[in-house]
């Protein structure tokens, strides 16, 4: 049987990346150039200077994926690409590379859900049974998705106003850390105790809906009326309640849909999937249910990559996904939600 080579692009944020997948579980090559550092200076991505970066890099990735893979573009099975969400205008760079790729080489163009992407790198551990659950944790998204079957995603709770990887950055940025800031509180977070009473949005609420807003602005204000009153705050004990908090509803939200709805698998995705503490929390949640095979996203793929876009460009190939020259970027584009 002949190998599917896939090669996907990535550009909803501030990462370009380009990569060559076989079979929806082996990554052949990954290149990805980061800009981590244009956005610093600013406390968070810049869409127009995420958009330019992309532009220059986007080819040369290219070039660089298939030289580590020692392949050509004849060897290539397809070409899929994050149609959406994200930043429009980073978007529309790597849906231009992979249409311009894929009709000049006469290749099928896949679109790709970002989030569907996040999943699907699970199986670059071992093969995601089915049905599963995965709980996806990123600057942008904190929602459970449950997959009855494969290429089948259907959401079942959803943040109501900030992700948790977007509540981090606040909380971060008003603590005077370096953006992203995410890995440096949940490193204080290990060093200090959970003195701050913060609130648990949602926590008690008959649904698997989550919400950061207020306990991130809880936050905020505590800080503010502290620096008013010339109070002093530890950061290492506020950076420990703040993450306890946050940990707390995703865990909690996260038992009760592994009550609810019996699964083969369970997936931990995103950005945020690389917190210690809620892979910590959730190794211990999951020993609860060892009928559920528990697949956390490697760390290094956890972040935004093209790896799992390829990943789950195999999927969508399979299932007959394809797109024409007309495919255009869609900022909102999302999972359908459960109506039950």
């Amino acid at each position: 049987m002949a190998k599917r080579l896939i090669m996907a692009f990535e550009s909803s944020a501030d990462e370009t990346s380009v990569a060559i997948v076989q079979d929806g579980h082996e990554i052949v090559s990954l290149q990805t150039a980061t800009q981590i550092k244009s956005h610093q200076r600013f406390g968070g991505i810049v869409p127009e200077v995420a958009s330019r970066h992309h532009i220059e890099q986007v080819t040369i990735l290219a070039d660089a994926a298939l030289e580590e893979a020692h392949l050509t573009y004849t060897d290539l099975t397809a070409i899929a690409v994050t149609q959406g969400p994200g930043l429009v205008g980073a978007l529309l760079i790597g849906v231009t590379a992979a249409k311009t790729i894929a009709w000049a080489h006469n290749l099928p163009l896949v679109p790709v859900i970002h989030l569907a992407g996040h999943i699907s790198a699970a199986n670059f551990v071992e093969p995601i049974q089915y049905p599963a659950l995965a709980l996806m944790v990123s600057g942008g998204h904190t929602e459970l998705v449950l997959m009855k079957a494969e290429y089948e995603y259907l959401v079942i709770g959803d943040t109501q106003d900030d992700a948790a990887g977007e509540s981090y950055d606040k909380v971060g940025r008003t603590m005077g850390l370096q953006y992203p800031s995410g890995r440096l509180i949940d490193e204080m977070a290990h060093q200090g105790q959970d003195v701050y009473q913060l609130p648990r949005p949602m926590l008690t609420d008959d649904n698997y809906d989550f919400s950061f807003s207020g306990l991130k602005s809880a936050v905020i204000n505590l800080l503010h009326n502290a620096e008013q009153r010339d109070e002093v705050i530890d950061h290492i004990n506020l950076a420990s309640s703040f993450q306890a908090a946050v940990l707390e509803v995703l865990l909690t939200k996260t038992r009760h849909a592994l009550q609810a709805y019996p699964v083969k698998s369970f997936i931990v995705a995103g950005g945020v999937a690389a917190n210690q503490g809620l892979r910590a929390g959730l190794d211990e949640l999951l020993a609860d249910f060892p009928a559920v095979h528990y697949i956390p996203v490697p760390i290094k793929l956890a972040g935004d990559n093209a790896a799992m876009i390829g990943a789950a460009g195999d999927i969508a190939y399979r299932h007959g996904a394809r797109a024409g020259w007309d495919l255009n970027a869609n900022p909102a584009l999302e999972f359908p939600y459960l109506e039950e």
